[in-house]
């Protein structure tokens, strides 16, 4: 039974279920289908059917006998971790989510996905092999037990013997290595030079060995991997910082190496997803798309991740005409990235000059919001980029939300910005991201911020997204001097994150029970009587744990006010807590 046709059965099995956040649960189908071979992708042909999966092309009673003899394995399929928070990672949300969906570079069990933990070279190595849809290849008792000569073989984890023998196999290591340093960081120029192989782009590679690179530090690159370097930049699967370095012997996080391998698979042949064009907008929880000619209707998961203009957004986003590229599992779309617009004309023009508005400032990850004729674009800087604005020369970082520019582009990327109309920052942008201070708890859904200096009315949208110390909470929660990042959509406040929450505290009295301490004194758990208002009494406990703290007081981050010595088994006590994290700062003895 070929590939296509078990793709079709373990997709169509009844095995999904909501794990939180977006996850999505399938069986294992082991690689991918065999080239044009599109037979799977029958049980979505729209034939009539109002939209609704027709599973009916599949033969029952091969069905029948196939699901019998298949070994079936549960997978959690996680698209978004709690753990990819912060300026410096948020970026990589999208390439995570792309990537995880395919089962190219997933999380650990432990549902983190760590993306700023450098990434070793076996998992790099697994991940490139992935990516060339070998998985199924990889994983085959032949490539298991096949004879690696590398002097550090032994080193080699069982479950990656297979992805060694493969990457040989595939040309992904050098004639002249003799071990694979499993364990080893894996650096920029490493990285790169392993993702241009994985593009079998080894001869174009050799062909530009004489290239001229401009970096600054150009002469850390060695010549043999100059040629490598100038593929990758060709192909955008890599680029320089801001200052005009490559930095190739940099180690490389799992988050950047999640956007080298996303960019690396758009190069890539892949006949696991749909890539066609959207008949029309989300209708009854279901898409119909085009793909070569013929029509497709899915279904949405609950849990969908769906990327628009580089941010992630609701079904009601996406559009009639936009490109989109869309992951499956157990007949229902997992990821939808819309990659482009085929009307309307709602892709920024290459290379050339045109006017936009900054639609936000530029960010960590090296991108740019620009509103043009009235569409919203999310499009990279180019390592060389030139910023002009009131006459000079500035940093990107100059750029101010509302400013009128030209622009012009290149490659893909943005070159150059001039500012012909510099805001005065009156208004905020309807559309695009900022950080602010708040100035007053919410109030008739309206919430007070400050940004440069200007005070601005901002209206939360129906069902916001409010995050404080990594947990989804209530509007209410928001608090007077809060500084927080928002994003603004159709004018409104649509994610809310706070970075630097305010410390607000609350009291709790009671009489003094006992102490425990470590052995330099400090207080790591404290029992206190308290009185409720129906004059029960009730014994409460703060205490550090391993897992679950609830409280914690230590006399390196809090105070004592009182004689120490005066607490007594009865005495009265007042414990003071951080609101924000619910911490004890203070024990006051009375």
């Amino acid at each position: 039974m070929n590939n296509s046709f078990k793709k079709a059965i373990v997709t169509g099995l009844t095995l999904a279920m909501v794990m939180g956040g977006s996850t999505s649960v399938f069986a294992d189908s082991k690689g991918k289908d065999n080239k044009n071979d599109r037979e799977w992708k029958k049980a979505f042909q729209n034939n009539g059917n109002n939209g609704k999966n027709n599973n009916k092309n599949n033969n029952s009673s091969d069905k029948d006998i196939y699901v019998n003899n298949l070994n079936v394995k549960n997978l959690i399929i996680r698209l978004s971790f709690d753990d990819v928070k912060g300026g410096d990672v948020e970026w990589a949300a999208r390439y995570i989510a792309s990537l995880a969906s395919k089962r190219v570079f997933e999380g650990y069990e432990d549902g983190t996905f760590q993306p700023r933990k450098t990434i070793s070279r076996i998992d790099a190595i697994a991940a490139a092999v992935r990516l060339m849809g070998l998985r199924d290849e990889a994983e085959s008792a032949e490539a298991k037990h096949t004879n690696l000569n590398f002097k550090d073989a032994d080193k080699v984890k069982d479950w990656a013997k297979g992805y060694v023998a493969v990457a040989l196999k595939n040309d992904l290591f050098s004639e002249s290595d003799d071990k694979v340093q499993p364990d080893k960081e894996a650096d920029r120029l490493w990285a790169t030079t392993l993702l241009v192989k994985a593009l079998k782009k080894q001869d174009e590679a050799k062909a530009k060995m004489s290239t001229k690179l401009t970096f600054k530090d150009a002469d850390k690159i060695p010549a043999g991997s100059v040629g490598y370097v100038a593929v990758a930049i060709e192909q955008n699967l890599i680029d320089g910082y801001e200052d005009n370095t490559f930095r190739p012997n940099q180690p490389v996080t799992r988050a950047e190496m999640a956007k080298l391998l996303d960019r690396t698979g758009v190069s890539l042949p892949n006949d696991t997803d749909f890539n066609g064009t959207l008949n029309a907008s989300v209708s009854n929880n279901t898409l119909t798309l085009t793909e070569d000619g013929q029509t497709y209707s899915i279904e949405l998961a609950s849990d969908v991740y769906i990327i628009r203009n580089g941010y992630r957004v609701n079904a009601s986003e996406l559009r009639a005409g936009d490109k989109v590229r869309v992951s499956v599992a157990n007949n229902q779309a997992i990821y939808i990235e819309a990659t482009g617009s085929g009307t309307n004309n709602n892709q920024l023009p290459q290379n050339s000059t045109f006017t936009a508005t900054v639609n936000s400032v530029v960010n960590n990850n090296n991108w740019i919001s620009l509103t043009k004729d009235g569409r919203t674009y999310n499009v990279e800087i180019a390592s060389n980029a030139y910023f002009e604005r009131g006459g000079v020369s500035v940093s990107a970082s100059a750029l101010r939300v509302g400013d009128q520019a030209s622009v012009t582009t290149s490659n893909g990327k943005v070159s150059r910005v001039i500012v012909t109309n510099a805001t005065t920052d009156n208004q905020l942008p309807q559309n695009g991201i900022f950080t602010a201070s708040i100035n007053s708890a919410v109030n008739n859904n309206v919430l007070s911020v400050t940004k440069d200096n200007r005070t601005y009315n901002v209206e939360l949208a129906s069902n916001p997204s409010i995050e404080r110390n990594g947990v989804n909470v209530a509007a209410s929660e928001l608090r007077a001097g809060d500084q927080v990042r928002i994003t603004m959509v159709g004018g409104k406040a649509k994610v809310l994150i706070v970075t630097n929450g305010v410390q607000s505290t609350y009291s709790i009295n009671g009489t003094y029970n006992s102490i425990d301490t470590y052995s330099n004194g400090d207080i790591y758990r404290i029992s206190i009587n308290r009185t409720l208002d129906d004059g029960t009494v009730q014994n409460n406990v703060y205490v550090d744990t391993v897992s679950n703290v609830a409280f914690l007081y230590a006399t390196s981050t809090g105070t004592i006010q009182g004689d120490r010595s005066q607490l007594r088994v009865g005495g009265q006590v007042e414990l003071r807590i951080n609101s924000n994290d619910d911490k004890v700062n203070t024990v006051v003895i009375k």
